[in-house]
C-alpha cells in the first residue's frame, strides 16, 4: 500500500496496529440510510454529498490534540497508523482501506481541539460502485459486514432556541464596530460568527439531522465528526491524485423562492462591489496557500454565482497540480484560516474575532472531512453546521458567520446569518 510522506517533528505516541479490509458490495441503498442507531451522536461519520461519499460508524481508533501544532500532530499519528496497518483492498479507489474523520478547532487555543477517528465500519459509494470496509485491531483481518438501510431515525422532540454569545441586536453592534475599524483603515475584512442554542427535551439523533440536510441541500457535504453535524457548501481542499482544487464563497444573498426574482438577485450579486470585493479577499489568500504547493494553478479572474436552496453565493474554483507531497491535511492546514473564515489580513482579523465575538468557535470554521492512507482526501470547511455540548444528546450549539468590509450593513448581516442558519434550525424542528 502506499503511504504518508514523513512529516516533521516529533512522532506521537504509537497507536494500535489495525488492520483492514475493504470489499466491493452491490447497492445496499442510501448511504445516510445505512447509519445505525449506536445511542451516541458521537459514534457515527458521514461525508456524503448527492449520494456519493462515505458513511461510518463505531470506533477503532482516535486521537485528539491541542494547540499551534494540532495539525501537525495529527499528521504524524495518521503516519504511524498508516505505516503499521495491514490493509488488504480490493476496490483501491480513494476512500478504500483505513481511512480517518477528522475536525479541527477553528483557533489553536479552543479546548475542542482536533480529533481524528477512525471507525470500525466505513461505507462508500462512487461512481456507481459501492465497497464496506472493516477495521479492527486484532491479529487477523476483520469479517466483512453487509450494511442494510436501518429504521428511520426519529424527529427531534421538544426543540427549543436561545441567543448564544450575543444576541442578534448585540451582534449588530459588533458588526458596526468591525465596519468603523475597516473604514479607519486597520483591516480589510473580518467575519464575525454568531452562535445559537438548542435545547430538546429527548436526545437528538444525528441520523435524523444528517438525512434532513442531506435532502434538502444535496449539492453541499454532509458530514458528522465526533459529535459535529452540518452540511458546508465550500470545499476547502481536495487531493486526489495528485490534483489539488479549493472551492472559495464569499458573497452571500438570500434566495426568495421566486425563480424569476432569484435570477435577479443573483445577477445583483455579481455585480455587488462589496460582494465581489469580500470574494476576491478570500480566492487571494487561497490561492497565496496553495502556490508553495503546487507547480501550476488555475485561478479563474471572474466568480460564478452558485445556487444552493436557501442562499446564493459568489464562487470560485481553484485548481493545482500538487508538487511536494503533501498530503490533503497539510494542505488544509496552510489554507487554515482563510479569508472566508477569518479576513484579510489574517492576524489583525484574528484579534478583532477575538474582541468581538465573545465566543469560542470551538470546531465551527474549522476544517472538517477525511484522508486515505495515500493521503488523498477531501477537507470542507465546518459552516452551517452545529455541534453536541460535550457529553450532552440533548444540547447543541450552531454558528453562523459572514464577512464584514467597509460597505457592509449591520442589519443586513444580522439577516445573513440568519439565513445560514436555517439549515440547521429546519433540521432540527422537521421543517
Amino acid at each position: 500500500m502506499s503511504s504518508l510522506p514523513s512529516p516533521t517533528g516529533a512522532p506521537s505516541a504509537q497507536p494500535t496496529p489495525v488492520v483492514a479490509r475493504t470489499v466491493a458490495l452491490d447497492d445496499p441503498g442510501a448511504l445516510l440510510s445505512l447509519l445505525p442507531d449506536l445511542g451516541d451522536p458521537r459514534a457515527l461519520t458521514s461525508w456524503v454529498r448527492r449520494g456519493e461519499g462515505l458513511v461510518g460508524w463505531g470506533r477503532a481508533l482516535e486521537f485528539t490534540a491541542h494547540g499551534e501544532d494540532r495539525f501537525a500532530a495529527c499528521e504524524r499519528w495518521w503516519r504511524q497508523v498508516v505505516d503499521t496497518a495491514v490493509v488488504r483492498d480490493d476496490v483501491r479507489v480513494p476512500g478504500t482501506g483505513p481511512v480517518t474523520f477528522g475536525s479541527i478547532s477553528y483557533a489553536a487555543g479552543s479546548p475542542a481541539g482536533a480529533t481524528l477517528v477512525v471507525p470500525e465500519v466505513v461505507v462508500g459509494a462512487r461512481d456507481g460502485r459501492w465497497w464496506v470496509t472493516t477495521i479492527g485491531t486484532a491479529a487477523e483481518l476483520p469479517a466483512p459486514v453487509a450494511p442494510t438501510p436501518q429504521p428511520e431515525p426519529a424527529e427531534p422532540v421538544g426543540v427549543t432556541f436561545a441567543d448564544g454569545s450575543l444576541s442578534p441586536a448585540r451582534w449588530a453592534v459588533a458588526v458596526d464596530e468591525a465596519v468603523r475599524r475597516i473604514t479607519a483603515g486597520e483591516l480589510d475584512k473580518v467575519v464575525l460568527a454568531r452562535d445559537l442554542r438548542v435545547q430538546a427535551t429527548e436526545p437528538v439523533d444525528a441520523r435524523w439531522l444528517l438525512q434532513r440536510l442531506g435532502e434538502r441541500y444535496d449539492t453541499t457535504w454532509v458530514f458528522a465528526v465526533d459529535g459535529l453535524v452540518g452540511a458546508s457548501p465550500e470545499m476547502l481542499v481536495r487531493l486526489e491524485r495528485g490534483l489539488v482544487t479549493s472551492r472559495v464563497l464569499a458573497g452571500t444573498i438570500r434566495r426568495t423562492g421566486d425563480d424569476e426574482h432569484d435570477l435577479a438577485l443573483a445577477g445583483s450579486l455579481a455585480r455587488s462591489s462589496k460582494d465581489l470585493e469580500e470574494h476576491e479577499y478570500a480566492v487571494r489568500s487561497v490561492a497565496d496557500a496553495l502556490r508553495p504547493h503546487c507547480s501550476s494553478m488555475n485561478v479563474p479572474e471572474s466568480p460564478f454565482v452558485l445556487h444552493l436552496s436557501n442562499v446564493m453565493h459568489l464562487a470560485t474554483d481553484v485548481a493545482g497540480v500538487l508538487a511536494d507531497g503533501s498530503t490533503s491535511l497539510v494542505l488544509a492546514a496552510s489554507l487554515h484560516p482563510s479569508a472566508a473564515v477569518c479576513g484579510t489580513p489574517s492576524d489583525r482579523a484574528d484579534a478583532v474575532i477575538t474582541e468581538l465575538e465573545h465566543m469560542d468557535r470551538g470546531r465551527y470554521a474549522g476544517p472538517v472531512g477525511w484522508m486515505d492512507s495515500s493521503g488523498d482526501g477531501e477537507w470542507a470547511i465546518a459552516l452551517r453546521s452545529g455541534a453536541y455540548e460535550p457529553g450532552s444528546t440533548t444540547s447543541m450549539r450552531l454558528f453562523a458567520g459572514c464577512g464584514i468590509v467597509a460597505g457592509s450593513d449591520p442589519d443586513a448581516e444580522v439577516a445573513e446569518s440568519d439565513a445560514k442558519l436555517v439549515p440547521m434550525r429546519d433540521a432540527l424542528t422537521g421543517r
